[in-house]
């Protein structure tokens, strides 16, 4: 009897509440275009790149690495890659990592360095984190292949 009772007192103290609490938001769905389109396409990746190619030339740990690069044709490589790595129409067109790192002495450190510059490029374009995740995994399978010295 004092179950019922209690039972009786919170349903009706609910009922004088007014009874108007909302039925929660339904998940909104993913959205499923191509992690290409999600990052703005060919203009957002360039706008990256851009970004990235600063912040690499800026970052003392590794901009010695790039003292003698080719940056127009590392900047048209970076695009291609990324545009095909996210879904993109593009091809890429430049040696394999494996090819274009070997001798270079590439460690763990330099790859962490560059992943750092290019979230901060992904961060200040504004790519949300779920593309951004999805990239990096993306990218990050390469590591294998330019990672020389562990």
């Amino acid at each position: 009897m004092r179950i019922t009772s209690t039972l009786m007192a919170v349903a009706l103290a609910l009922g004088a509440c007014g009874g108007t609490s909302k039925a929660p938001e339904p998940a909104k769905p993913a959205d499923t275009r191509p992690l290409y389109d999600r990052i703005g396409g060919k203009d957002g990746i360039t706008g990256v790149v851009d970004d990235f190619l600063a912040n690499v030339a800026a970052d003392t740990r590794i901009n010695a690495m790039f003292a003698n690069a080719d940056l127009a044709a590392l900047k048209t490589k970076l695009i291609e890659q990324i545009c095909e790595a996210s879904g993109g129409p593009c091809k890429y067109s430049g040696k394999s990592m494996k090819e274009a790192h070997t001798g270079m002495g590439v460690t763990e450190a330099h790859f962490t360095a560059m992943v750092e510059d290019l979230v901060k490029s992904l961060d200040k374009i504004g790519v949300k984190d779920p593309e951004k995740s999805e990239l990096l995994n993306a990218l990050g399978g390469m590591q294998g292949d330019i990672v020389e010295k562990k």
